[in-house]
């Protein structure tokens, strides 16, 4: 059996693949631009889980769990950004292609996380807490992968899609969630 290389150098020319059809693109186009952030939002989401680490405590249980939940969705957001407009009948929802469902499930865990943390009054330093910090870095990532997908929206190169809609509620949750790992939850009343 033949060994397979990491390296194919079809990218040297600077140029890469896109999804159904492989047709290549220069690595600074706008779609490339969208789905590489993403790509560093779900790396950035693993060091926040890596600093949650298998602890049993139930609030961290939940963030990771939640975490790894996240990551294999940006999977979609990446695979729907990396799909040429031409080629989106092949998409296939909530693998290929955001559903609205999946942004109404980020809002309903945003609701049951503003539940029980206490938010901030004024603007928040990261750095309370590891998790915290890197839930706050996957947020900002989250953010600038949401500047980039508007742009490629406005360009005409998004038809029809809940990609936006998606990465605004998973920074408005990620916010929530750092704010959990750093420990400002509310005492429960009994």
């Amino acid at each position: 059996m033949a060994r397979m290389r990491i390296y194919t150098r079809k990218g040297d020319t600077g140029t890469t693949g896109l999804l159904f059809g492989g047709d290549r693109i220069s690595k600074a186009d706008l779609r490339t631009d969208a789905y590489g952030t993403t790509d560093e939002a779900v790396s950035a989401l693993g060091l926040a889980r890596a600093a949650i680490g298998s602890q049993t405590d139930r609030t961290k249980a939940r963030l990771a769990a939640l975490v790894v939940r996240l990551q294999r969705e940006l999977f979609v957001v990446g695979a729907e950004l990396a799909t040429h407009t031409d080629r989106r009948e092949r998409l296939t929802d909530g693998v290929s292609r955001v559903t609205t469902e999946m942004v109404t499930a980020l809002e309903t865990e945003i609701d049951s996380l503003e539940e029980l943390v206490d938010q901030p009054k004024e603007f928040v330093i990261p750095g309370e807490s590891a998790t915290g910090a890197a839930l706050d870095l996957a947020r900002t990532t989250v953010r600038r992968a949401e500047r980039r997908a508007v742009a490629l929206a406005d360009a005409g190169e998004l038809p029809d899609s809940q990609v936006v809609p998606y990465l605004n509620r998973l920074a408005d949750l990620l916010f929530v969630a750092a704010r959990a790992a750093d420990g400002g939850f509310r005492p429960v009343r009994t």
